[in-house]
């Protein structure tokens, strides 16, 4: 006050105070990490300097609150005698000038003086003294319930000792961990309250005690089902992976539930159950269910300059009898503009699959299916129909097998030859990688794939003969090495060998010898450009043995771009064992655009040994990675 009345004497006009203030927070590292964090999110001072600015007197209350508040983080991480020093200061170039303490009763009369012009500097220091430890660790009965001994693997589930920091996440997730044993046992009305603590500043040390009601050992009861309006109740219960009668465990609840969703035609399932037993002693449980829309339309397209744009549309009716059959109407136009086609294409098909056919985790699948294909090595007109068994073996592992007939009419070189093709397709495949939707791009573990399928040509040249495939791909995270974050910087191989058995090449029907080139085996060579060519023309022939290999280097941009660089190499030959022929092998880049369905993908690939009358360049584009 005294300042203010001599600068009035002295006829000078007094600076006008800021309001409200700005400020900045300078918040001083404590040498530990995951406490920083917990003090930054803590702190009114550093989270509102920005978008709440107050009044001096109103920023004081901020400083006086801020000291509880990272008190609080502190205590959380077993630091119960930390000194807290915050001071605020004038902000200079030169740095902070006449600092004064949080806790100074003149602090707010020292903050009005400052001039609006001025901004003000405040610093958090802090000490955090020496870490508490757990003590004692105790168990006590609810009141008028009868004493808790926990077993040694109740005790394990606590996760937390006698002379481990006192960390208040730790002690919390243990009560909650020590809830959820109990539960997996059975007690499915077991209750574990928030521990209890109590501080011991003499020995730096707290003792913790859990109130623990166990209660019975409990059996599922009936089971009630809610919202199922197409659906089968019938259906449900043979896809349930629990039945009333069985142990009570929230693990298997959950997945059971899980696996209702899993089906397809629930947008939502619930499972709920009472906090009371049934009068039989067991735990009824209520399913409820909200069905997703029967009939959806998709679309789908891609691009590349050897076969051409494809487009055309979908229609899909899920639960067609209420057992979660799902069809699938599909028409296509095929070769619009490819470098491999010589004209308009079509594809059309309809898929019926019906799941657990037969038993649990196997699923029946048709097709019948018409296709017209001009492409350069040959023209195709066919119709087939197909139908087969896919079975899961594991969480890893699917295997399936069925029939397929298909009837065609094969142009090449002016020669026109008709076909009827029987053959039994076997198949078994592995994912290692974590990834449920193939759209989804891998970071790691192992893909394969193995076919083979026994045929027979039984119509103009009759012919037996065996198609055996086998691709893999890996993907290997560079994040492994500590050159990169997790997912940003991915290498990924892929690598297919195939043959075929029984018959010489002309004797096997051109749509059935092996071919490379194109997006699934060597990019920059049209499809069907690598291998035997017909003399003096860009016709492929065709082989009995094929090998391909990719490379591709993958790096995410920013959050939704990324790029690749890729090289193929590649060969097919008419001998009876791959790796025979001439090796062909391109090279090249493609950006990618990552989408919440899955990235959309451009390459661009140029042969770097391309035969007579092949391609100079090939671009790509479509949805997913390309393996």
């Amino acid at each position: 006050m005294a300042l203010c009345v001599a600068a009035l004497a002295g006829g000078v006009t007094p600076a006008r105070a800021a309001d409200p203030q700005p400020y900045v927070t300078v918040i001083r590292p404590t040498g530990n990490a995951d406490l920083d964090t917990a003090v930054h999110a803590s702190s009114d001072l550093l989270g509102l300097q920005k978008t709440h600015t107050v009044s001096p007197f109103a920023l004081v209350g901020r400083i006086h609150n801020d000291y509880a508040r990272i008190r609080s983080a502190l205590e959380s991480f077993g630091y119960y005698a930390p000194t807290i020093v915050i001071q605020a200061a004038i902000a200079s170039k030169n740095g902070a000038t006449n600092p004064q303490d949080g806790h100074d009763p003149d602090l707010p009369e020292w903050m009005q003086a400052i001039p609006a012009s001025q901004k003000m500097e405040i610093t958090v220091s802090i000490t955090k003294g020496p870490q508490f430890r757990i003590g004692s660790i105790s168990i006590v009965p609810a009141k008028g319930k009868p004493p808790v001994k926990l077993d040694a693997h109740e005790t394990e589930s606590l996760g937390i000792r006698t002379g481990d920091p006192a960390i208040a996440a730790n002690i919390l997730k243990a009560g909650s961990q020590l809830q959820t044993t109990l539960a997996e046992e059975g007690y499915a009305l077991a209750d574990v309250s928030t521990p209890q603590a109590w501080l011991r500043p003499q020995t730096r040390t707290i003792d913790v005690a859990f109130t623990v009601t166990r209660g019975p050992v409990v059996n599922l009861g009936a089971f009630s089902f809610g919202g199922l309006r197409r659906t089968h109740p019938a259906y449900v219960v043979r896809r349930l992976t629990i039945a009333p009668g069985e142990l009570y465990q929230p693990s298997r609840i959950e997945a059971a539930r899980q696996g209702l969703s899993s089906m397809g035609v629930f947008s939502d399932v619930q499972v709920h159950h009472d906090q009371q037993l049934a009068s039989d002693g067991t735990l009824p449980l209520d399913f409820s269910f909200a069905e997703s829309k029967r009939h959806s339309v998709g679309v789908e397209g891609g691009y590349s300059t050897d076969l051409g744009g494809r487009a055309g549309v979908s229609w899909t009716h899920r639960n067609l009898f209420g057992n979660a059959e799902r069809l699938r109407l599909t028409a296509l136009a095929t070769g619009l503009g490819g470098s491999a086609e010589q004209g308009l294409g079509y594809d059309l098909y309809a898929d019926l699959m019906k799941p657990d056919f037969g038993s649990r985790n196997q699923n029946l699948s048709a097709r019948i299916e018409g296709i017209r294909q001009l492409l350069y090595s040959y023209r195709q007109t066919a119709i087939l129909a197909r139908a087969g068994i896919v079975r899961r073996i594991s969480s890893h592992w699917n295997v399936a097998f069925g029939g397929e007939v298909e009837q065609e009419r094969i142009d090449q070189m002016s020669q026109t030859h008709n076909y009827f093709i029987v053959s039994l397709p076997l198949s078994a495949t592995y994912d290692g990688t974590g990834v449920d939707n193939p759209i989804t791009p891998a970071t790691h573990g192992v893909r394969v794939s193995m076919n083979v399928t026994p045929s027979a040509s039984l119509e103009d040249r009759t012919s037996f003969f065996m198609i055996m495939q086998a691709t893999v791909s890996t993907y290997f995270d560079l994040a492994n090495l500590g050159l990169a974050r997790k997912g940003r910087s991915v290498l990924a191989v892929r690598g297919t060998i195939g043959n075929v058995e029984g018959a010489s090449t002309y004797a096997i029907p051109p749509d059935q010898r092996l071919y490379a080139g194109g997006s699934a085996t060597v990019r920059g060579y049209r499809y069907q450009g690598v291998g035997p060519q017909f003399a003096n023309s860009r016709y492929a022939i065709g082989g009995t043995s094929m090998d391909a290999g990719s490379f591709e280097y993958r790096q995410r941009i920013l959050q939704k771009f990324g790029a690749v660089g890729f090289i193929d190499a590649g060969q097919v030959s008419d001998g009876s064992t791959p790796f025979k022929g001439t090796l062909r092998a391109g090279a090249g880049a493609g950006a990618r655009y990552y989408t919440p369905i899955g990235p959309v993908r451009l390459d661009i690939a140029v042969p770097l040994n391309r035969p007579r009358r092949g391609d100079k360049w090939e671009l790509y584009v479509g949805l997913g990675e390309t393996f």
